[in-house]
């Protein structure tokens, strides 16, 4: 919070929502038997203390709340690094406002590995895709050093309604598979959302 609250050069502050979101989430943990009392020391105090203007998200999981804060017209949302409380504070609360937000803009993506192909190789492939695909995003993640050669490789791309975006996504898809296997590399869908 206080790095989110430095960019935004704005003061750190305890929020009044959060601190009640917090003093709840500790009554509950006594009555379930968690902890014996539900104390504010200063950490939990801690864990209100907002960039001024935020609003706490909810933590269904966890004690402290994500944040969101509007600035020049856009929202930044700030979530706990423990995976099990971030995805639970997105699903809950982020999502939900993404979809708000797109309105009927469907979002579609896939992931593929490629094998015996070098990332340094891939990267004008992955240009030319794009290019010759325009409404597709396409990132690698390489997973491993240079000679073990294996990278995942990301394509998203967002459209009025899901076939078309399903469409782009699989055109784009299926050009960079030919380029990986033509320059000897070997190709393995991994998912599709």
């Amino acid at each position: 919070m206080e790095g989110l609250a430095r960019a935004l050069e704005c003061e750190l502050v305890i929020n009044d929502e959060a601190l009640k979101i917090i003093k709840e989430k500790y009554r509950e943990y006594v009555e379930e038997g968690k902890m014996e009392r539900a104390e504010m020391t200063p950490p939990r105090v801690k864990m209100a203390k907002l960039p001024k203007g935020a609003r706490p998200l909810f933590n269904p999981v966890g004690t402290a709340p994500g944040v969101a804060i509007q600035r020049k017209g856009t929202t930044v949302v700030a979530l706990p690094g423990v995976p099990s409380e971030m995805k639970a504070i997105f699903d809950n609360s982020v999502a939900p406002r993404l979809k708000q937000v797109a309105g009927d803009v469907t979002f579609f993506e896939t992931s593929m590995e490629a094998r015996k192909v070098i990332e340094s190789d891939m990267a004008p492939l992955i240009d030319l895709v794009m290019h010759d695909n325009p409404y597709v995003y396409i990132k690698s993640h390489p997973k491993g050093a240079e000679r073990i050669s294996r990278i995942e490789f990301h394509f998203s791309a967002t459209a009025k309604n899901s076939g078309i975006a399903r469409r782009r996504v699989t055109k784009a898809f299926v050009q960079l598979s030919e380029l990986i296997e033509g320059k000897g590399g070997k190709i393995r869908p991994i998912k599709i959302r």
